[in-house]
């Protein structure tokens, strides 16, 4: 009996000791697939990387920079001055600025209004593009509205005024020829419509502002600016009905 029972045991160890055998010789083989597989994976990782080192390594003008034209009124700051009655803005609210200019030879008083956060858009996007004031404004004014803005940094140099539109049905229109002749390179960020209607595929659409101190607008562009600035032709991306879309 006793004899059965040591014979079954041993027979019992030996198949599990067979059984076990084979595991480890199947996990061999798995061990040496993964090796292999770390190695290519190695390799791929390797020339990813080397892509990516070699895509930031480019020279500054392999990506050709681009020029975003900025309108001034309702869009970057608002104003008003001594003659206007009933002022858009909120009764008490200070300027951020005042101008003294002559138009016709009468001294006018101008009190400016920045739109929150302009001052951080245009540090951020002068790193990233070329900006060009247009504004359909006497150059009188836009000139000091522009040197304002610009606060001794020199990142809005190039600048067009009233002048360099284009008088069509009452209203002034921006011819973007005038500031360059590839259009795949330019974008114009301004609150009318009107002003781009020769130019729609170039044109991001912002809302106008006025007062409204909680406005992020400028900030909620940003990222599309960032992105947009890689694209080949600019007109690819804001041709796809963007003018339509939700204003920023």
């Amino acid at each position: 009996m006793n004899s059965s029972r040591s014979a079954e045991t041993t027979s019992l160890k030996r198949t599990t000791s067979f059984r076990f055998v084979w595991p480890k010789q199947y996990n061999h083989n798995i061990k040496k697939k993964k090796k292999k597989n770390r190695k290519r994976i190695k390799r791929g990782l390797k020339w990813a990387f080397k892509r990516c080192v070699s895509t930031l390594s480019l020279k500054p003008d392999a990506v050709k920079r681009k020029i975003l034209v900025l309108d001034l009124d309702e869009t970057l700051i608002h104003s008003h001055h001594d003659g206007v009655l009933r002022p858009t803005v909120r009764p008490g609210t200070p300027p951020d600025f005042i101008l003294k200019v002559v138009i016709d030879k009468h001294p006018v008083r101008f009190f400016v209004h920045k739109r929150p956060h302009v001052d951080f858009f245009l540090e951020v996007v002068s790193q990233w593009y070329e900006l060009v004031v247009f504004t359909a404004s006497m150059e009188i004014y836009g000139s000091a509205v522009a040197d304002k803005l610009d606060n001794n940094r020199n990142i809005l140099k190039r600048r067009y005024y009233r002048q360099h539109c284009t008088l069509d049905l009452g209203s002034y229109i921006k011819d973007l020829s005038v500031v360059h002749d590839d259009l795949s390179s330019i974008v114009i960020l301004d609150n009318s419509p009107g002003a781009y209607r020769s130019h729609p595929d170039n044109a991001i659409p912002i809302k106008s502002w006025f007062s409204d101190p909680s406005d992020t607008a400028l900030l909620n562009l940003l990222p599309m600016l960032d992105a947009l600035r890689f694209t080949a032709d600019v007109r690819s991306v804001l041709s796809r009905n963007l003018h339509q879309h939700r204003l920023w």
